[in-house]
């Protein structure tokens, strides 16, 4: 299957899926398929990505760009879904054999009795910001002042959902004083603020920049820098990364280790690299929103968040751990082998 050109992804947010997956709605969802690799008929990898535009998941369209797929020899597959829940859904089920999406994923699975395993850490930091509505920020002055607000979130049972619940805890909010508003991401989000459907929401670059960019609403927690995430979540948070169910990391440990690779690879051209030589090799779509300019400085100015080796932060599980047990009841006063959550070996062995 040969590349998708960039005017072809960005008409094909609402493609329809070789897969039967969710179809493109209303709400800003996508299950739109872009293609990477060779195309000699090497069986594909399907992976699911919570937001391919968001700069949380740049590594992975980075890749693309950069020839890394095709180099291994990979046909991969990807599926553009916002809301993180829907993504690992979408695996579990059988839709896709893999997803790009936040760690603390597996371990709400895991306690839920789920086997699924992160194999590649993209970020050390969550990339996220609370972005309160400019005319509520006189009275939203913390999370403490969550109570009787619509919270914004990309959906319900997301790492953006569990982040906004562990704040409200975190910060005394009684619970279900505040309410939580799945809008999805990107032009969704910023209307649900527009449309003041939301007082506030956590969302990501670029979508940050557009928004104070448009005056809507203002940084009130960031969490772009791991010594944010630290200060606010008591520990590094693992973020991004690639996780597949143990099931199918087992059988294709080759094909796994080939996307370790590809990543490894991709996070040190990260590191190498400025953030305006990075944003030249992002397809111009992903920037149209809000600008080549802002979207460069807006990843200037988080691209500390990127893992420089994909390994797991020593403190990283158990910081997910202890954020996740403090108000999902599935997780709370459960033990969690977090050992099983993730793994190191593929990064370790790559080239």
């Amino acid at each position: 299957m040969k590349p998708v050109t960039t005017s072809l992804l960005a008409r094909a947010v609402c493609a329809a899926l070789a897969l039967a997956v969710p179809a493109c709605s209303g709400g800003g969802r996508s299950s739109a398929a872009v293609a990477s690799g060779n195309g000699d008929g090497t069986p594909a990898v399907r992976i699911m990505v919570g937001g391919l535009d968001k700069q949380i998941y740049l590594p992975v369209m980075l890749a693309r760009e950069l020839g890394y797929y095709e180099a291994q020899g990979l046909d991969v597959r990807f599926y553009d879904e916002p809301d993180g829940v829907e993504a690992e859904t979408a695996m579990i089920s059988g839709q896709v054999d893999a997803v790009v999406g936040f760690y603390d994923h597996t371990v709400d699975l895991r306690s839920k009795g789920r086997s699924t395993e992160s194999v590649v850490q993209l970020l050390r930091a969550p990339g996220e910001v609370e972005m309160v509505r400019t005319d509520q920020a006189g009275s939203v002055k913390s999370p403490a002042d969550f109570g009787g607000k619509h919270l914004g979130v990309t959906g319900l049972g997301s790492s953006t959902s569990f982040l906004t619940q562990y704040l409200e805890e975190k910060n005394g909010v009684e619970a279900g004083s505040a309410t939580s508003v799945a809008v999805g991401a990107g032009s969704t989000f910023v209307a649900a603020m527009q449309n003041k459907q939301i007082d506030a929401g956590m969302t990501t670059e670029p979508t940050v920049s557009l928004l104070e960019r448009k005056k809507l609403a203002k940084p009130l927690i960031d969490l772009r820098t791991a010594a944010g995430a630290k200060a606010t979540l008591g520990g590094t948070y693992p973020a991004s990364c690639l996780y597949l169910t143990t099931g199918y990391v087992r059988k294709n440990p080759e094909v796994v280790q080939k996307l370790v690779d590809v990543y490894v690879e991709t996070l040190k051209w990260i590191q190498a690299h400025s953030a305006a030589e990075i944003a030249d090799r992002m397809p111009a779509a992903y920037y149209a929103g809000v600008g080549k300019a802002v979207y460069t400085k807006a990843l200037q100015n988080e691209k500390g968040m990127y893992s420089p080796d994909g390994l797991m932060p020593a403190d990283g599980p158990e910081t997910v751990y202890k954020v996740l047990s403090a108000f999902d009841p599935t997780v709370k006063g459960h033990a969690v082998d977090l050992s099983k959550t993730y793994t190191d070996d593929f990064v370790n062995k790559a080239e």
